[in-house]
C-alpha cells in the first residue's frame, strides 16, 4: 500500500455509503446520528449545539438549510419528511462542503495518459464481469476529454483498484454490508488516484445488489479530480441511485462540464483527405466561429455556461474559459432538430425549452423531458403564430419574453399563462433594440440582442442600448 501524507488523508475524496438507521422511536439517536451526518458532510463543528427549535440561526438549523439547497430539496431548515429520507440513503463520504478548500488548487492529472490497474477481485462476480464494468466506467470519461487509459497487470499503476473489507491499510476503514459503498482519493503520486470498493457489499452487474459499474464511475470520477455535483442527474452526485437507466447510461452535462472543466473536451477526429471519383453532394457547411457575417440561431443559457446555436452545431463557453466547445446538438441531445429558432433557460426550473416550428422542447442537462415537444400554442399564442424568433427569461419580474417579427409577448411563469395587454412593439419597450430580434440572452445583468452579425448590449433598468458588439464578440475573435 502507497504511503499518503497526513494533511492529504484529512482533506481528500474519500466516498461512502452512510445510510442512516434513523427511527421516530428514538429521537435522542435520530438528533445525533443527524449532527454525525451534518458533522461528515457539511463541515459541523463538532460541539455545535444540538437543535434549538426556537431559534432559526442555530448553526445546526443552518446546516440542514445549506444541507437541502445542495441536495435540491426545499430549504426549511428542518428535518421534514423528504430531509431524513435523503440522510438514510446511501451516498458518498466525500463532504459536500468545506474541507476541500485545503487542497491547493484543483487537483487534477499532468498527463492525459493513464495507468489502472486491479489488484484483486470480489467473488460476487466473475472476474471478466468486474473487467468489464471497470472498463465501462473509464470509458464514460474517454469519451468527453482526451483522457486515454491502459492498464496494467503487475506493479504500481495511476489508480490503484481493490476490494477490501474493514481496516485494509489507508486508515480509512470499511464497515460491512450496507454502509461504505467504496472510497476514491484525488489524482496524485502514493495513495492518490486509488479506488477502494467494500468486498462486504453484494456487487452485481445489475441493481439487484449495488451496481459495481455506477459506483466505480462515480469513484474514477473523484480520481480525476471531480468533486460532487448538486445535480441529481450527475453520476458525480452525491448519494448513490439505483433508480439510473443502466441500458442508456450518460453522464449528464454537468458531469461533463466538470471534466472537461480540468481536461478540456476531447480532441477533433482527424479527417480523411476526400478523394471523389464522381461527384457527391456537398457537406453541410461548418460554421467559422470568427466570421465578420456570423449570425446565431439562438443563444441560451445552461447552468452558468452559454450556448450559440448555428445550424447543426452549437458553441459552449462558460465565463471561465477562453476557449468556447463545438459540438453538433445531436451529440448532446440526438431528438432536437438542427437549426432551431429559440432558446432559454428558466433557472428556477432548471430547465431548457428550445423552439423549432410551432414545437417546443424542455432539456434539463442532456435529458430531453417526457411530454415533448408540445405545440407553442399551448402558452396560448394564436393560430397565425408559426414560430418564435428569440426567447429570455427575466429572473427578476419572473416572466419569459417571446419576440415574433418587430413585436413581442410577455409569459407570466407564475400564471403560466400569455399577458393579456400583449404582443408590443419590440422599439417601444427595448429603444435601440431591433426591429426584430434573431436571439437574445441575460448576462451580468444585461440583455444581449443578436440581429444578424451584430449584438445590442441592453441595460434592462435604464432601458437604453450600452453597447453595439458583434455577434461573436464571446468568442475573443
Amino acid at each position: 500500500m502507497k504511503n499518503l501524507p497526513i494533511l492529504v488523508l484529512l482533506c481528500v475524496a474519500a466516498c461512502s455509503a452512510y445510510p442512516l438507521e434513523q427511527t421516530a422511536k428514538n429521537k435522542d439517536t435520530s438528533m445525533d446520528l443527524v449532527q454525525q451526518y451534518l458533522e461528515n458532510y457539511y463541515n459541523l463543528a463538532k460541539d455545535a449545539k444540538q437543535f434549538v427549535r426556537r431559534k432559526d440561526s442555530s448553526p445546526v438549523v443552518k446546516k440542514i438549510q445549506e444541507m437541502q439547497k445542495f441536495l435540491g430539496l426545499e430549504v426549511t431548515g428542518k428535518l421534514d419528511s423528504n430531509t431524513l429520507e435523503m440522510m438514510r440513503k446511501p451516498r458518498c463520504g466525500v463532504p459536500d462542503v468545506g474541507q476541500f478548500t485545503t487542497f491547493p488548487g484543483s487537483p487534477k492529472w499532468r498527463k492525459t495518459h493513464l495507468t489502472y490497474r486491479i489488484v484483486n477481485y470480489t467473488l460476487d462476480l466473475p472476474r471478466d464481469a468486474v473487467d468489464a464494468a471497470i472498463e465501462k466506467a473509464l470509458k464514460v470519461w474517454e469519451e468527453v476529454t482526451p483522457l486515454t487509459f491502459s492498464r496494467n497487470n503487475e506493479g504500481e499503476a495511476d489508480i490503484m483498484i481493490s476490494f477490501a473489507v474493514r481496516e485494509h491499510g489507508d486508515f480509512i476503514p470499511f464497515d460491512g454490508p450496507g454502509k461504505v459503498l467504496a472510497h476514491a482519493y484525488a489524482p496524485g503520486p502514493g495513495l492518490n488516484g486509488d479506488a477502494h470498493f467494500d468486498d462486504d457489499e453484494q456487487w452485481t452487474e445489475d441493481k439487484r445488489g449495488t451496481n459495481l459499474f455506477l459506483v466505480a464511475g462515480h469513484e474514477i470520477g473523484h480520481s480525476l479530480g471531480l468533486f460532487h455535483s448538486t445535480n441529481p442527474e450527475a453520476l458525480m452526485y452525491p448519494v448513490y441511485n439505483p433508480l439510473t437507466d443502466l441500458a442508456r447510461f450518460h453522464l449528464s452535462q454537468d458531469d461533463v462540464n466538470g471534466i472537461q472543466a480540468l481536461y478540456g473536451p476531447p480532441p477533433a477526429s482527424p479527417k480523411e483527405p476526400a478523394v471523389p471519383t464522381e461527384p457527391t453532394p456537398a457537406a453541410p457547411e461548418t460554421p467559422d466561429m470568427c466570421g465578420p457575417d456570423l449570425s446565431f440561431d439562438a443563444v441560451s443559457t445552461l447552468r452558468g455556461e452559454m450556448l450559440f446555436f448555428k445550424g447543426r452545431h452549437f458553441w459552449r463557453k462558460s465565463h471561465g474559459t477562453v476557449e468556447a466547445g463545438f459540438y453538433l446538438i445531436s451529440s448532446f441531445w440526438p431528438s432536437l432538430p438542427s437549426g432551431v429558432d429559440a432558446a432559454l433557460e428558466v433557472t428556477s426550473k432548471d430547465t431548457v425549452f428550445v423552439f423549432k416550428g410551432n414545437q417546443f422542447w424542455a432539456i434539463r442537462g442532456n435529458e430531453i423531458q417526457a411530454g415533448y415537444p408540445r405545440a407553442i400554442h399551448t402558452l396560448g399564442f394564436p393560430p397565425t403564430i408559426s414560430k418564435i424568433d428569440a426567447a429570455i427569461y427575466d429572473k427578476k419580474k419572473k416572466k419569459t419574453y417571446f419576440f415574433v417579427k418587430d413585436k413581442y409577448w410577455s409569459f407570466d411563469e407564475k400564471r403560466q399563462s400569455l399577458e393579456p395587454e400583449f404582443p408590443r412593439q419590440i422599439a417601444d419597450d427595448f429603444p435601440g433594440v431591433g426591429p426584430t430580434v434573431d436571439a437574445v440572452f441575460e448576462a451580468f445583468g444585461f440583455f444581449y440582442f443578436f440581429n444578424g452579425s451584430s449584438q445590442f448590449e441592453y441595460d434592462p433598468n435604464a432601458k437604453k442600448v450600452t453597447r453595439i458588439l458583434k455577434s461573436n464578440s464571446w468568442f475573443n475573435c
